[in-house]
């Protein structure tokens, strides 16, 4: 009996449409870093000369405008302290409404419509329709009609809340970035096993046990991702704290959370826009624009060095 005849081998045939679309995509990739190969070149290449320890360090005691007298540390406090403010504040808020999305809310009532419209809608808004708001809610309503007439009663010329302050600036932010917390928390919540919570309820825990000690902690990483996300878009944005908190010039830094302060984005506006001579102070334009770049990278570094070690402790648990 002869054995079964073995198939023929099938030659390949070129794919010219599978071809075509993988070098689009690549090229779209290349064309991508490169635009942002050029972009940072332009502006260390540029801010070069004008980066020293000096400079980083040193405030605005003297004229800012000076290329050998300038120092930008006042604008770094600000910002870091800023988005450490906004980070405090639109996390918890931004998981407690994914929670309550993912898990206890019907997807067909009017009432969860409303809440994804209106989180879709705060995905659109322009940057400085949420400048605008915060000047007139926190800063006009809630500061100057609620606290400031509560916390010194008879005195209206007292006013502590009701002016621009670094916790209205990072209140709009946390407004701003609200969305992208909520959206990447939720799908974080979505890509858990349905299993776990079930194996949860069965052995006799309630569903805010099941969603604090087995849901959440699983879901940390993509928290820590949504959060890292807000970081990003928060650190370099000036409308929204054009009108809640930043300021021209200040000598000191800013000694509580009412205080006014100095951000890195706002003097890179004011230095091509404000200066008497911006030939001579493109370098300060430039390095300040660089150190805000390595700022925002760091601020990111850390957020992800943070969920790199949580993913190791879960995976190490599992």
């Amino acid at each position: 009996m002869k054995p079964p005849a073995r198939p023929a081998f099938e030659t390949t045939r070129f794919d010219a449409a599978s071809f075509f679309f993988s070098g689009l995509t690549g090229l779209a990739t290349v064309l991508i870093l490169a635009i942002l190969a050029i972009i940072l070149g332009t502006v260390f290449a540029n801010g070069w000369s004008g980066l020293s320890w000096r400079f980083v360090t040193a405030g605005t005691e003297k004229d800012m405008f000076d290329v050998d007298k300038a120092g930008i540390f006042p604008m770094i406090f600000g910002t870091t302290a800023r988005v450490i403010l906004m980070t405090i504040f639109v996390i918890p808020v931004g998981v407690i409404t994914a929670v309550y999305l993912t898990e206890y809310a019907h997807t067909t009532s009017v009432f969860t419509r409303a809440i994804r419209m209106a989180v879709n809608n705060l995905a659109g808004v322009p940057s400085i329709v949420f400048g605008l708001f915060g000047l007139g809610f926190f800063i006009n309503f809630v500061g100057h009609s609620i606290l400031d007439p509560a916390l010194h009663p008879g005195h209206p010329e007292i006013i502590a809340f009701g002016k621009p302050a670094i916790i209205w600036a990072s209140l709009t932010l946390a407004v701003m970035t609200l969305p992208v917390v909520i959206v990447t928390t939720e799908e974080a919540l979505k890509a858990i096993p349905p299993g776990l919570r079930e194996a949860s309820l069965a052995l006799g825990a309630t569903k805010l046990q099941t969603i604090i000690r087995i849901v959440l902690p699983q879901a940390l990483p993509g928290i820590m991702t949504g959060g890292i996300l807000a970081v990003s878009r928060a650190s370099g944005e000036v409308a929204p704290i054009l009108f809640t908190g930043a300021a021209y010039y200040m000598a000191s830094l800013p000694h509580s959370v009412t205080d006014q302060f100095m951000d890195l984005g706002y003097h890179v506006f004011v230095l091509s826009t404000q200066s008497p001579n911006v030939d001579r102070t493109k370098p300060i334009l430039y390095a300040t624009v660089a150190v805000l770049l390595l700022l925002t990278f760091g601020l990111n570094l850390v957020a992800i060095f943070v969920r790199a070690r949580m993913r190791k402790k879960l995976r190490a648990l599992n």
